[in-house]
């Protein structure tokens, strides 16, 4: 049989934020959107960190929880993993990092940047699944929205998002 590869289950596309982003959006993200964590970039677009259920729920018993930042609460690095590696290997490699997500980079000119991820979630979702279509949304064979078809969507967000009343 087989093994299972990161890239059969990963997700492609990676949330990101800004070193300044407030951690109140971030956690209002991670929720609207039923994501593990967030990958803080730097100005040039390199991946530096990760702000994750993890670090948020460790900041919030500060009294500045309301003004934090990204970057102040964020965990330096990103936990990396390869696509072609085995999930089984994948597994041990976040539960010894002790991280929920890890995230498979691309280099490009020299910017290291987040491509793609797979958390504790798809390895569960992968263990449950009674067949392959309910997993059509995982993996580099996913199906996907045309380029087009993400930005129309994206911009139409962003209009509604501007002008709630229209």
């Amino acid at each position: 049989m087989k093994p299972i590869l990161v890239r059969d289950l990963m997700t492609v596309g990676v949330p990101t934020c800004k070193r300044d982003t407030p951690v109140k959006d971030i956690a209002r993200f991670l929720l609207e959107h039923n994501v593990e964590g967030m990958c803080v970039l730097d100005e040039e677009g390199n991946g530096i960190g990760v702000v994750s259920a993890e670090e948020l729920t460790a900041a919030y018993s500060r009294e500045d929880i309301q003004v934090l930042t990204a970057e102040q609460v964020m965990r330096e690095g990103m936990p990396t993993v390869q696509p072609d590696m085995p999930v089984t290997l994948a597994a041990q490699l976040m539960r010894d990092q002790k991280t929920r997500i890890a995230y498979l980079t691309h280099n490009a000119a020299g910017i290291i940047y987040p491509a793609a991820y797979i958390t504790y979630r798809h390895i569960l979702r992968h263990l449950a699944a009674q067949n392959e279509q309910e997993l059509k949304d995982l993996g580099i064979k996913a199906e996907r929205k045309s380029p087009l078809e993400a930005f129309i969507e994206r911009r139409d967000a962003a209009r509604k998002k501007a002008n709630p009343n229209k």
